[in-house]
């Protein structure tokens, strides 16, 4: 069968990738692309210099000098390091510092005569920094030695870059590298869950003095702060993500690396810094702590409530779609919605009755009759034409909500004015993972996000558990601005009857320049393609064929590098795993 087929190219979940293998695998690679870049740098028309600013207090020796050494020993020479010494009280770190900034006339150390922490020590170092773009580090971390490299090499390949970062692993006591965070591009609503951005943060120096460098106040959360208001009105042009680890954190009792319970104060100020960066946007917009200690932003609602038209389209299957619009008529706690009920050529006594009950029981449900063939996309176009509402909701006959604030969530999001299609969480009957929003390029064409993964897990970088931008969600619980959907013009019901139309509707929503979004505070259950069938005839299979090379010619640049994703991760499974060489 054609659907299987496609499954079959991937798998659903693997045993983790050893990461020390994993980078063995990837050594061979990487000297060869080092060896290129260095042959290539001198033809570059800009050779940036690069201040790093380093706050000190107290800093063990060695790892100072480690720290220091990750700098002096980078491929590209162009830096500038400044050093801001806040006040230390250990005579031994003091004398470090002497000895290890002696010599090289490109380390700047500013002793402070009294201890202010982090943020004002940062700003004192990056007060006396000269160069075009600052890269913060800490004082016990490190630099890959081709980090300020590769930096340079992307600010020459986007001039115009003002925030770059990269990924970033740890590294424990013994100097082993462990836990790889392999990021996203750009994700604005992600950046409002955690600080995904984090380390290797590289900055155009005069933006960030601008702005005014770092908020004395904020410790703990000075990072977030600063990456928020610096980036506050940038446009995705001027963000630059470097997907490879170019920054590794020292993983030491007291540091964060070691978990967020290390600086319990870093998280109460996380939360007032989302706050006071939210409220700008909008006064009614709050914040709260979420599973992980990550963040959660409650938009408000519009009043007075938009109308919210669910599109449900369905043919017999009486016991499918009965939990369906009952569950949603009966959980809902978000009550100005109309239910369509998109009946195609439904022939079961049982359900033409149910639906005639329900419509006559409640006039929030409408029964519109399509008497076509199957074809989803036609059938959402049609319901979406009759629509009453300014919002439209796709929906699946086999879904179910949990939670009672399903839609009151997904609403408050999909009117955000820069905000496309949002999508929801979806559970199998068995509580385990269907849908945590789709991946682009998993098995050729997208796959799910964490799928099958236990119902509570946090998922990579707890992901399962935050808002944040995806490139695609699926159309089995979608909402979007009729408007929006107008704009692009529906679902593609000429190329795409059945697979992949909800993938193509959000990459064209994507294109339009709206983000898509998953939340994961509306949650559902989803029995998956229980009334559509199998594929399991000639013509079905053909279709399904037809369907994959459509999204192939049509989208194959953009299934192929998913901004929501990393290249570092794996095509062929759904769990976030390492991608090997060989996938």
């Amino acid at each position: 069968m054609a659907l299987q087929a496609y499954q079959s190219t991937f798998e659903h979940s693997v045993a983790g990738v050893n990461y020390s293998w994993w980078l063995e695998q990837q050594a061979e690679r990487h000297q060869e692309q080092l060896q290129v870049l260095q042959s290539q740098q001198p033809q570059w028309a800009y050779q940036p210099v690069i201040s790093i600013l380093l706050p000190v207090y107290n800093t063990p020796p060695t790892l100072l000098a480690e720290c220091i050494h990750s700098v002096t020993a980078q491929l590209y020479s162009n830096w500038q390091l400044c050093i801001a010494d806040d006040a230390s009280t250990s005579a031994e770190t003091r004398q470090a510092l002497q000895q290890l900034c002696a010599g090289d006339k490109r380390i700047k150390l500013v002793q402070r005569e009294n201890n202010g922490h982090i943020s004002a020590a940062s700003n004192s170092a990056l007060a006396v920094a000269t160069g075009d773009y600052v890269a913060l580090l800490d004082h016990d971390d490190l630099l890959s030695p081709d980090a300020l490299l590769k930096v340079a090499a992307a600010i020459n390949q986007h001039p115009n870059a003002l925030l770059l970062y990269s990924d970033e692993d740890k590294i424990d006591g013994q100097g082993k590298r462990y836990d790889p965070h392999f990021k996203p591009g750009w994700n604005p609503d992600l950046l409002l869950s955690q600080n995904y951005i984090s380390h290797l943060g590289v900055y155009q120096r005069q933006r960030m003095v601008n702005i005014g460098g770092f908020r004395e106040g904020l410790e703990g959360s000075q990072d977030h702060d600063l990456v928020l208001r610096f980036t506050d009105g940038l446009q995705s042009q001027h963000i630059v993500h470097i997907p490879e680890v170019l920054y590794h954190w020292r993983a030491v009792a007291g540091s964060t690396a070691l978990g967020s319970n290390e600086k319990s104060y870093a998280h109460k100020t996380g939360l007032q810094v989302l706050q006071q960066y939210v409220s700008k946007q909008h006064p009614q917009a709050s914040v709260s702590s979420t599973a992980g200690d990550y963040y959660r932003v409650v938009w408000p609602l519009p009043s007075p409530a938009p109308l919210v038209s669910l599109l449900v389209p369905t043919r017999d299957g009486v016991d499918i779609l009965a939990p369906c619009v009952n569950a949603i008529l009966e959980k809902t706690d978000y009550r100005h919605f109309e239910l369509i009920i998109l009946d195609n050529q439904s022939s079961c006594p049982r359900t033409l009755e149910y639906m005639q009950q329900v419509s006559e029981r409640d006039e929030r449900v409408r029964v519109l009759r399509w008497d076509h063939p199957f074809n989803y996309s036609a059938i959402n176009n049609f319901g979406a034409s009759q629509a009453k509402g300014s919002i439209i909701g796709l929906v699946n006959n086999d879904v179910e909500p949990i939670n009672a604030g399903w839609l009151s969530e997904m609403v408050s999001q999909a009117c955000r004015p820069k905000i496309g299609c949002v999508g929801a969480k979806l559970y199998y009957p068995n509580g385990s993972l269907q849908h945590a929003g789709v991946i682009l390029g998993i098995g050729g064409v997208a796959g799910h996000s964490h799928k099958y993964f236990n119902g509570n897990a946090l998922g990579y970088f707890a992901r399962l558990q935050l808002v944040q931008n995806l490139s695609a969600v699926t159309a089995a619980c979608l909402l979007v601005r009729k408007e929006v959907f107008e704009q692009v013009g529906g679902l593609n019901e000429e190329h795409l009857k059945v697979a992949f139309n909800d993938v193509d509707f959000c990459l064209k929503v994507r294109e339009a320049g709206y983000r898509n979004l998953f939340t994961p505070f509306a949650e559902l259950y989803h029995h998956e393609s229980v009334s559509r069938g199998a594929e399991d005839n000639p013509e079905k299979q053909a279709r399904f064929q037809a369907e994959i090379a459509y999204m192939r010619q049509t989208w194959g640049p953009q299934l192929d590098n998913d901004p929501a994703y990393n290249p570092n991760l794996t095509l062929a499974y759904e769990d976030f795993s390492l991608r090997c060489l060989s996938s």
